[in-house]
């Protein structure tokens, strides 16, 4: 079968690679679509700490049901479904406690083992969701983000008629905002300075606004009569960003550290101190996260769809992190589609 090899850092290629074949307990999808994400990216620079060469990228795919072998958990074969890629020890602090989506030695298909940029690929079935009969492949290949977007308002405690900021216009902050949205929010500002993802966050209903050209902090406070959100969703794991995220929230609010720091960065610990505001962090999504997810879809697959900028096909996606890093090219999600 053909896939996307990740040969080692800035290094991937299309190669010819052995079918898999299911183990007990596990069905083999055809692959219709995969998302490629910020993690691929880390993996294709030669950041990420755990993704070893070679390696078949991938984690955000749907698919058929090809095969199954032994328990089925009541699919079968021509299921369409998506694969909760995360496995967990069931052993550790986290997993013996109710959280095994934060364990301890988590790995995750694509990054730890063969992923989904590819024809096929092996799951326990007892992770599958089936997708539904009006949600198209395409947009299912948005399911595993969505469930971040869903699991990260469930850490910020999001209630109906909330306010909220969103730094950071990429694939995550637009789906915090859409599901903040079809959640009842009464105001949802987002902002970045990448023009044709600021052009496709006011397509979704939001305020967008270029941080380049206008002060957030003041923008926010204007437009909440001086009070400030009540929920910072800071998404972009930038400098900048962890200094400002604490003056657009109002007092008591809440910070929600969604994109990752790698480094150290200054955070004005004073602000937190004299507002009492609250800060919380966000990682994956739980299977709850992940079925409500597969849910929404049914909701709001045509906002779904606009996130969705570009789909290469499988057969010709070896430049598609050129593409990605290329200035020229105004990227917000991109597919590759594993049928062609």
């Amino acid at each position: 079968m053909k896939a996307l090899i990740y040969e080692g850092p800035k290094k991937v290629a299309v190669r010819e690679v052995e079918k898999p074949v299911p183990k007990e307990g596990q069905a083999l999808i055809r692959i219709d679509y995969c998302g490629i994400c910020g993690s691929d990216i880390g993996i294709y620079s030669g950041t990420h700490p755990r993704a070893k060469a070679p390696l078949v990228l991938g984690h955000e795919f749907v698919g058929v049901i090809e095969d199954i072998s032994g328990d089925s958990n009541g699919f079968q074969v021509g299921d369409r479904v998506a694969p909760y890629p995360l496995i967990s020890c069931g052993h550790c602090f986290a997993c013996r406690n109710g959280r095994p989506h934060v364990c301890d030695t988590l790995k995750i298909i694509g990054i730890d083992l063969d992923g989904g940029v590819a024809e096929y690929v092996c799951c326990d079935t007892d992770v599958l969701f089936k997708v539904p009969a009006s949600v198209s492949s395409k947009v299912a290949g948005i399911i595993e983000p969505l469930a971040v977007a869903v699991h990260t308002l469930h850490r910020a405690g999001f209630k109906p008629m909330d306010s909220i900021v969103i730094m950071g216009a990429g694939p995550i902050g637009a789906l915090v905002g859409v599901v903040a949205k079809h959640s009842g929010a009464s105001r949802i500002i987002i902002s970045d300075f990448d023009q044709a993802r600021l052009e496709m966050a006011a397509k979704l209903g939001f305020d967008a606004v270029n941080s380049k050209e206008a002060d957030l902090t003041q923008y926010v406070r204007q437009a909440t009569n001086g009070d400030g959100a009540d929920i910072v969703f800071e998404c972009t794991g930038a400098e900048s960003a962890a200094l400002e995220m604490t003056t657009p929230c109002r007092t008591d609010g809440m910070i929600c550290l969604v994109g990752v720091h790698k480094a150290p960065h200054p955070v004005a610990l004073a602000d937190m101190h004299f507002r009492e505001l609250n800060m919380t962090a966000t990682r994956v999504y739980t299977k709850r996260d992940f079925g409500q997810a597969v849910e929404l879809t049914q909701r709001i697959s045509d906002e779904l769809e606009l996130l969705i900028s570009h789909v290469l096909p499988l057969s010709d996606c070896a430049n598609v992190f050129d593409m990605i890093h290329d200035p020229q090219v105004p990227t917000v999600k991109v597919m590759v589609d594993c049928r062609r």
